[in-house]
């Protein structure tokens, strides 16, 4: 599977990196070189925004936290990076998340119902003539293998089983084609999309993806239910405080941002800040 950045285009073109000042502590042009690394970005000017971003915001919570002494007693065994620890001290007195009420859970639950529904479910079985999605004549033989099939089943489904093992180019054929129980996002996209448009029995036509031709009959499909609020209040509960929690972190970055004396960059504290 291609990384979702890999298809971007990226401007690899050397740039200029200006060392960084955060209340007269400098962070270095190579600092932010090492850290450009793991921000994908379609231009390196870019890249060099987000890193020196992620860099002020650690320094500045760093600084804070040593001002305030967090930076004392730390564990002397730990897999844990000391700056990541003395961050976390200073963001749960700072910046921590506060509970919510259930009244709370429920007015959320009640304004976004359609976020709380079980996924629709459907068992199947299918026969997959293989062809490359290149090949343009394979693949017309495979659509028409698999009309045949289709044509085969509607006389006399109880071949199901002994087709797949025959003509399935899908190691399901070891068990007559069987797919199991298959929920939204666990096959390709266009095969997903398809079928579970179709109602139970075999399907008239084949399904296509870029595997090839599927001769599709669905055993048995239960459409998604509400779910009620005492099945997921924990769940909204746990939501809730995580959304709590980003905008109080947020709001103290930008209220640390605001009070320091930051040079080197243009760091707009009006806009969002880099995740």
């Amino acid at each position: 599977m291609n990384c979702p950045s890999a298809d971007k285009p990226t401007d690899n073109t050397p740039i200029e990196i200006s060392e960084v000042k955060v209340n007269g502590t400098v962070i270095t042009p190579d600092e932010i070189a090492r850290e450009m690394q793991f921000h994908a970005a379609d231009s390196q000017e870019a890249a060099k925004q987000k890193a020196s971003e992620v860099l002020i915001i650690q320094l500045l919570l760093l600084q804070k936290a040593r001002e305030m002494g967090l930076d004392k007693d730390l564990p002397s065994e730990s897999d844990v990076p000391s700056e990541e620890t003395i961050i976390s001290r200073l963001v749960e007195k700072e910046a921590s998340a506060q509970d919510v009420t259930e009244e709370e859970c429920q007015r959320y639950y009640d304004a976004n119902k359609d976020q709380f529904v079980s996924q629709d479910l459907m068992e199947l079985k299918h026969i997959l003539l293989g062809a490359d999605p290149e090949d343009e004549e394979k693949r017309a033989t495979a659509k028409e293998a698999a009309h045949t099939l289709i044509s085969k089943l509607v006389e006399s489904f109880e071949q199901f089983e002994a087709l797949a093992n025959e003509h399935s180019d899908c190691p399901s054929k070891e068990t007559g084609g069987s797919l199991g129980q298959i929920t939204r996002g666990q096959t390709t996209p266009e095969f997903e999309d398809a079928v579970f448009k179709l109602e139970e029995g075999l399907a008239e036509d084949p399904v296509e993806s870029k595997y090839g031709f599927h001769v599709v009959y669905i055993d048995k499909k239960l459409s998604g239910k509400q779910l009620e609020f005492e099945q997921v209040k924990n769940d909204v509960a746990n939501m809730l405080m995580e959304f709590g929690q980003r905008k109080a972190i947020a709001q103290y970055i930008h209220k640390l941002v605001d009070e320091s004396e930051i040079e080197g960059i243009d760091f707009e504290i009006g806009r969002p800040l880099t995740n």
